[in-house]
């Protein structure tokens, strides 16, 4: 009963939603509630308030209040603000170019491995530059993988190697050479002043030097990574949050099926 009563009310809304004009959901449905928080650089107090209300207006945040203020610091105050969005986005012109792949389980990789390559293919992950963050390398990775998704480690015919955080783009290319790669795995958290970005395009421009680009499957992952910012950057595949290995593993066997296919 309850079920059909959620299923009658989403069809109403789904019949009174423009998506032309897609804003946050809060109390009812298109009000533009959102909530923010920022730093100011001043010292708490009235005038810091009314300076926080007034960049809230300027972002398009109608009736902005200020939920909650702390001074973090002499000269640094912290501010909550609550109020409605005025912008709207159109949601059918949205164009996203994600990944397109129906995802093999790890048993359906490794016979697919067997079967096209009959070898085990060398993958090298690590987090590169001076990025110390490992969950998201370690979650494709490591064999006991992450929310009962098994990492490389477990795949038969994956030689899996973690070279963990830290990792100079110039030491990975030469593992990469050693081991004579066939994918390399690079996750990226930090972003900060779009560090990631000079980070990948940096080791694109090693492998292209090396004319090993060609010859190994390039993929990058991470919290602000898309597949087009990946593609941008030359890499062949990019993937963000929520994504396990078999999702990685079931691109890069058939991106190289397809090369030797070629």
């Amino acid at each position: 009963m309850g079920g059909g009563l959620y299923s009658t009310q989403k069809k109403e809304f789904d019949k009174d939603l423009d998506r032309t004009k897609i804003k946050p959901y809060g109390d009812t449905l298109n009000d533009g509630k959102v909530q923010v928080s920022f730093t100011l650089p001043v010292d708490d107090g009235e005038k810091a308030l009314f300076a926080a209300l007034e960049l809230a207006k300027k972002m398009g945040i109608e009736e902005p209040s200020v939920a909650y203020r702390v001074p973090l610091d002499k000269g640094y105050t912290y501010f909550v603000l609550y109020g409605s969005l005025k912008h709207s986005i159109d949601y059918t012109k949205i164009k996203v170019e994600s990944v397109k792949i129906k995802a093999m389980t790890m048993e359906e990789i490794s016979e697919f491995i067997k079967t096209n390559f009959n070898r085990k293919l060398v993958v090298i992950g690590a987090t590169t530059g001076t990025d110390a963050h490992t969950v998201g390398i370690d979650a494709i990775m490591n064999m006991k993988g992450f929310a009962g998704h098994y990492g490389l480690e477990r795949y038969e015919m994956i030689d899996a190697y973690n070279l963990g955080s830290q990792v100079s783009n110039e030491d990975f290319l030469k593992k990469a050479i050693e081991l004579n790669a066939d994918v390399l795995l690079v996750s990226q958290t930090v972003t900060q002043k779009d560090i990631h970005v000079k980070n990948l395009t940096n080791l694109v421009d090693l492998l292209e030097a090396e004319e090993l680009r060609n010859k190994i499957v390039l993929i990058c992952g991470g919290p602000r990574i898309s597949n087009e910012l990946a593609k941008e950057l030359g890499f062949d595949a990019g993937f963000g949050p929520n994504t396990f290995s078999e999702n990685v593993a079931t691109f890069f066997v058939k991106e190289i099926y397809n090369r030797k296919s070629k």
